[in-house]
This record gives C-alpha cells, sequence and structure tokens, in this order.
C-alpha cells in the first residue's frame, strides 16, 4: 500500500512539477476557444459609469419577480403549508383513494424515489455549499455591509421561481419500468411546450439545457467544489507545512471515492446520504457561526444597522447605491440557482402525485440557503471586523476570510469550518453528478452502460480539479451553469400557466 501511495505521489510530483505549464496550456486553450462563451454569459449592461449588471442577472430578478406577482406572493402566502408538506401532514393526500386511482397514479406520475425531505436535502446538497461561505464574503468586500439585504430580497422573489420549476419537474417527468425516475427541465421543455404547439422548439431547448447540464456538472458542479475544499482543508492545516500540501491528487482520490460509491446507487442512494449530510453540515455551520454571534451578540444590532444603512445610502463603495445592490443580487442569484433549473432534477423523483406540492418544498430552498445561511455569515463577518470594503478577492481567498472570523472567536473553529465545507462539497458533488447522468441519460440513453461512461468521468474530474488550478476551465463551466437559465426561463414563463393549474387542485384537495 505504501509502494502504491509512493508511486503516485512521485508521479504526480512530477506532474506539479510541470503544473503551471500544464495548467497555462489548458488556461490558453479554454481562454481561446471558449472566451467568446464567457465574455458573452457574464456580460454586463452599463448602468453607470463603473458599474454594470449582468444580463443573466436581470432576467433572474425579472423572472423571479413575475412569478412572484404571477402566483400572489407564493413565496410568502405558501411557506406555511411547505413546511406542513415536508412535516408530513398531508401525506393521506397522496395515497390513492381506489383501484383505478393507483393504476391512473402509475401510468401518469408513477410512485416516485424518494421522500419530500429526502427530496429537498438532496436539492439543497447543491446548492448549499462554497457560494455561502466563499460567496458572501466576496459580495461584501466589494459591496459593503449593505448587499447583504439585497441578498436576502433576492433570496426571499427566488422562491417563486423554485416552486415554478419544481411543479414542473414533478408534472412532466417520467417513470422507467423500474421504477426510476427522469425528470427536469430536459422532459418539461419538450413535452410541456410541445403540449402548446411548439415541439421543435421544445426539443431544441430540451437538448441545450441538457448539454450545457453535462458540462457544469463536470466544472462547477464538481472540479470547482473540490479545488476549493482542498484550498481551505490545507490552509488549516497548516499552509504549506500541512501534510496534505502538494497532495491534491490524494484529496481528490478520496473524494472521487466516496462520490463514487454513493453515485453508483442513484437517486435513492443519493437521498439516504443527503438527508442525513445536509442536516449535519447546515447544523455544524449554523452552530460555529451562532457561537461567534452569542460571543458578540452586543454588536448584532449595530451590525442590521451597518446592513439597513449599507443597502440605501452606500456612497463611495462599488460605484454606490447600484454597486451594492448588484452585490447583493448576484450573490443571491448565482448561490440558490433559482431559474436555473437543476434543483427540478432532483425534486422531480419526490414520491406524490400532486406535482404542486413538491413546488411548495422547493420554496423553502433559496430561503435556507439564502435568507437563513448566507444572512448568517454575512453578519459574522461584519461583526468581527474581517472585511475590507473595496477589495477584490477570490474565492479561495472569501473562504479563508470566513475561516478567519471564525477563528477570531475560537481558535479551533476554523477546523469545524474545514469539515463543513468538505461535506458542503460533497454533497453538491454528488447532488451535481445526478443532475449531469440525468441529462447525459437523456442525451445518450438509459442503459445502465451509458450512465457508468458518465459516472467514471465525472469522478476523474474530481481527482483533476483538487490537483490542478485551472481557472479557464472554472471559468468556462460557470458560464455554462448559467446557460442553463436561457432555455429554462423561456419554459417557465410559458408554462406558469400549467402550474397554476396544478396549484389550484393540490389546494382544492387539501381543503377538501
Amino acid at each position: 500500500m505504501i509502494s502504491i501511495v509512493t508511486l503516485f505521489n512521485s508521479l504526480f510530483l512530477n506532474i506539479q512539477e510541470q503544473n503551471q505549464g500544464i495548467d497555462q496550456l489548458i488556461n490558453d486553450f479554454f481562454s481561446n476557444s471558449t472566451g467568446w462563451f464567457v465574455n458573452l454569459m457574464f456580460a454586463s449592461i452599463p448602468i453607470t459609469e463603473t458599474v454594470g449588471i449582468p444580463w443573466v442577472l436581470i432576467v433572474l430578478i425579472i423572472g423571479a419577480l413575475y412569478f412572484s406577482i404571477y402566483f400572489k406572493l407564493i413565496n410568502i402566502t405558501g411557506f406555511k403549508t411547505a413546511i406542513n408538506v415536508v412535516r408530513g401532514k398531508y401525506d393521506a393526500i397522496d395515497k390513492p383513494d381506489n383501484k383505478e386511482d393507483i393504476l391512473d397514479t402509475l401510468k401518469v406520475e408513477g410512485e416516485g424515489e424518494v421522500s419530500h425531505f429526502q427530496a429537498l436535502t438532496a436539492a439543497l446538497s447543491a446548492t448549499v455549499g462554497l457560494g455561502n461561505i466563499a460567496g458572501v464574503a466576496i459580495a461584501l468586500s466589494i459591496g459593503g455591509a449593505g448587499a447583504t439585504f439585497w441578498m436576502i430580497l433576492v433570496g426571499m422573489l427566488g422562491m417563486a421561481t423554485k416552486f415554478v420549476e419544481c411543479t414542473l419537474g414533478v408534472k412532466y417527468r417520467e417513470i422507467a419500468a423500474d421504477g426510476t425516475v427522469f425528470g427536469g427541465p430536459m422532459y418539461y421543455l419538450k413535452k410541456g411546450i410541445g403540449e402548446l404547439g411548439f415541439s421543435k422548439l421544445g426539443k431544441g431547448l430540451s437538448i441545450l439545457f441538457a448539454i450545457m447540464c453535462v458540462g457544469g456538472s463536470f466544472g462547477g458542479g464538481n472540479m470547482f467544489q473540490v479545488n476549493q475544499a482542498f484550498k481551505l482543508f490545507e490552509y488549516v492545516t497548516g499552509g504549506e507545512q500541512s501534510f496534505i500540501y502538494g497532495k491534491g491528487w490524494l484529496f481528490g482520490l478520496i473524494m472521487a471515492t466516496l462520490v463514487g460509491i454513493v453515485i453508483i446507487g442513484g437517486i435513492k442512494k443519493i437521498a439516504k446520504v443527503t438527508d442525513k449530510v445536509v442536516p449535519l453540515m447546515v447544523v455544524v455551520y449554523i452552530l460555529a457561526v451562532v457561537t461567534i454571534l452569542v460571543i458578540n451578540y452586543e454588536s448584532i444590532p449595530n451590525a442590521f444597522s451597518a446592513i439597513w444603512n449599507g443597502a440605501f445610502n452606500p456612497q463611495g463603495i462599488a460605484g454606490g447605491f447600484i454597486g451594492v445592490l448588484i452585490q447583493g443580487f448576484q450573490r443571491a442569484a448565482f448561490s440558490n440557482e433559482a431559474g436555473v433549473g437543476s434543483s427540478s432534477i432532483a425534486h422531480s423523483a419526490v414520491k406524490t402525485k400532486y406535482a404542486a406540492s413538491e413546488g411548495l418544498v422547493a420554496l423553502l430552498e433559496p430561503f435556507i440557503d439564502t435568507v437563513v445561511v448566507c444572512t448568517m455569515t454575512a453578519l459574522v463577518l461584519i461583526i468581527t471586523g474581517q472585511l475590507t470594503v473595496g477589495a477584490s478577492i477570490s474565492n479561495e481567498q472569501g473562504a479563508i476570510l470566513t475561516a478567519k472570523a471564525l477563528e477570531s472567536g475560537i481558535s479551533w473553529f476554523p477546523y469545524v469550518l474545514a469539515i463543513a465545507v468538505i461535506l458542503f462539497a460533497f454533497s453538491s458533488m454528488i447532488s451535481w453528478s445526478y443532475y449531469g447522468y440525468q441529462a447525459w441519460s437523456y442525451l445518450f440513453g438509459r442503459e445502465r452502460r451509458t450512465g457508468n461512461v458518465y459516472k467514471i468521468i465525472f469522478c476523474i474530474f474530481t481527482i483533476i480539479g483538487a490537483a490542478a488550478t485551472l481557472g479557464a476551465v472554472i471559468n468556462f463551466s460557470d458560464a455554462l451553469v448559467f446557460a442553463m437559465m436561457v432555455p429554462n426561463m423561456i419554459g417557465l414563463v410559458l408554462l406558469a400557466p400549467k402550474v397554476k393549474e396544478e396549484l389550484k387542485r393540490y389546494t382544492n384537495k387539501i381543503k377538501a
């Protein structure tokens, strides 16, 4: 065993000696061949001479606002019902009333594979991640404390978008003969838009989404996650003196093995892991954050005052009011992925006869991800004074900044953060592997052999992601993730009336 490890270590050390050259070659390739695509997806519309707003952000915000109004503030009025659905209060509604109902359910909607709670945790495991830790630090470093207010607002609006896409995910899902569920934007774009008489448009959008989803799963849902987890783990264990320093391949190999064990079992195995890991990682992180807040409880009112004042009176900070607003909007939209469509793939596997029931469960996702976790991170950063407003920092520096904020309260808390980040990364990776697998199956078929090819490629990218520094590759994959928004938002707007029908059907059943 030792000789094998030594062999791998010497092999990767040899590679690392040339790593800068290899990384540079790959970065140059992606920069030159896909730079136009990245620039297109992250292009900004000028607001002032110094500040611009990404066009994808405008689409996401306008869409979220539209759905909030169209569904009469479902993000607020449906909150209590959503909690009750997760608690199992309405489980009896999903039980077939008679033999005919059983046959109809199996034929049209299927029984599903996971519970409401498991579907929620599987989706949350993909969205609650490094964006909540590093991303918040970046937003506040650029936009100041006031960015937190706009982050919360967009998180609330995003709840309506999640409701729409996840309702559609269940409504148009397909059930294989063995009970395996296939769902997500690929299916509601093709079938839903097809029902409206635009079959070619629906099929084209579904294929476009699937291609983007596969690419995004390898990059933003995999390489980025494991890379940032390794960097923080390396930092808290001693930096250049760490036992893991320079052994990103080993960290990646361990993560790839664990991920491979889980994803071979499909969504049921993934859900069994996420329904334990997600509550654990959120509780671990929130307990650490709450401890710092309790220690500094006298500073909490001042922190909220800074958030409020900074949101409406941020002169001189990153372009003033518009700059702060954009930072808050951008971090919230990019963190909870509302409008991207990815979460609907996980939610579509739920056991239910009523599509709107899972749509309501899904609206809790942006609330937990953005309103709760992101806000608590922001409070810790503000209270501990770790922010240097106006600074431009990387994701890696953002995670380290949050670690220092926790360290200011209790010296060993960065180790707790490192564990949380590894859990965040691991859970995000297994959920994104499922998203990518579903898209891959849609493109290349549902045979077991085809699916195994995807899973093997995914695990290989895990090792590469931990061992390399591939900035342009990550930028490209991030662009793919946000490109998923384009076909998805078209489908959501066109199919919103179908969602309203499903909501009415479910609420009437509850009242009955």
